[in-house]
């Protein structure tokens, strides 16, 4: 019997979960676009869902660091005193603009192609920042695997579009 390297073995089973997290996500945000949608519907302005919306994500957090990560606040504090960036606080205008443009697009185009179009601008411009490393990413180069990946997924998404 072959001995199974047990690193290699642990390391793969400990990641692995997260590519099943990530297609997690991408499920919960296609059901975030259809409830952000409706609360659009119902509060009858897509600016309100959005801030709706953000406020909720927000108590959420609060709560969750409230009850298992209590020191987050005190640790977090004199980062914040010690002066971060402008920049690096920008996350959070990304996050509203991609809520509200989803809450407003979504509507007209439809939940599989609005997340395919973005889901296409994502993975184009995730090459670009793995390749050259930006935003503190460390480098994956830009190689024939990867594009033809890309070119995969950008020909799945013209199919969506298709209708």
């Amino acid at each position: 019997m072959a001995k199974i390297n047990t690193f290699t073995y642990t390391f793969k089973m400990n990641t692995s979960i997260y590519y099943v997290l990530a297609f997690l996500i991408g499920i919960g945000l296609s059901v975030q676009i259809g409830l952000n949608t409706q609360l659009r519907t119902a509060l009858g302005n897509p600016i309100a869902a959005s801030l709706v919306s953000f406020l909720v994500g927000t108590l959420a957090l609060v709560i969750y660091a409230l009850v298992f990560q209590r020191e987050l606040f005190s640790d977090c504090i004199p980062n914040i005193k010690g002066g971060i960036a402008w920049y690096k606080w920008v996350g959070g205008l990304f996050g509203a603009l991609y809520i509200a443009g989803m809450i407003l697009i979504a509507p007209q185009i439809g939940v599989a192609n609005i997340v395919a179009l973005s889901f296409a601008g994502q993975i184009l411009f995730a090459l670009v920042l793995d390749h050259f490393g930006l935003l503190g990413f460390s480098m994956h180069a830009l190689n024939q695997m990867r594009v033809l990946g890309a070119c995969l997924l950008i020909a799945g998404t013209i199919l969506i579009l298709r209708n």
